[in-house]
């Protein structure tokens, strides 16, 4: 499932998340958006990447939609920015710098190892109460091959790269759109 978006519900996604990230830096009541565009109501799998200088600087999202697509992204740019465990909370300096890019993701499907397309498909491995979560963009961005890949999500999940082949393991394959700011 591909999801085309128009450049001016892009810029409306984006502008929500830096506004959002933006009113918390500065302690401020996040904008309550009122939305009228239906494509803004689908309920989709969103996550939202943050990065400095071309390095990650958080990344957090839902793989399965809980909220319309407006909320969800202004919900994980906050979390993003001030919530992912890997790093501090995003600073006032380094807001101007920061490059927010959206992925609004398809519903998952099951997947076999054999089926996967690098760059195209984004995988969540669920084994044994464990799981681990690669937008699809990851890969690529890694320079990884489809074996490659698969270790990074198995090794995302905390579990071999056995686990894949056994009955229990549930793999799971989604698509996604990217919406980036321009740089």
């Amino acid at each position: 499932m591909d999801l085309l978006f128009t450049k001016e519900i892009t810029d409306v996604l984006l502008g929500i998340a830096r506004d959002a990230i933006g009113a918390q830096l500065n302690n401020k009541p996040i904008h309550l958006i009122e939305n009228s565009d239906p494509e803004l109501e689908q309920v989709l799998g969103v996550f939202v990447t943050l990065s400095l200088d071309g390095k990650l600087r958080g990344c957090i999202g839902n793989i399965i939609g809980q909220y319309p697509l407006y909320l969800g992204v202004q919900n994980m740019a906050i979390q993003a920015a001030f919530h992912d465990p890997r790093f501090p909370s995003l600073t006032p300096e380094e807001f101007d710098a920061l490059h927010i890019e959206i992925s609004i993701l398809s519903p998952l499907t099951p997947i076999h190892p054999q089926q996967v397309k690098v760059g195209t498909h984004g995988l969540l491995l669920r084994y044994h109460g464990l799981s681990g979560v690669l937008l699809p963009q990851v890969p690529t961005e890694q320079g990884w091959d489809k074996k490659e890949y698969l270790e990074g999500l198995a090794h995302k999940a905390g579990v071999s790269i056995d686990a894949l082949n056994h009955k229990d393991a549930q793999l799971y394959g989604f698509t996604a759109t990217i919406l980036k700011e321009a740089s």
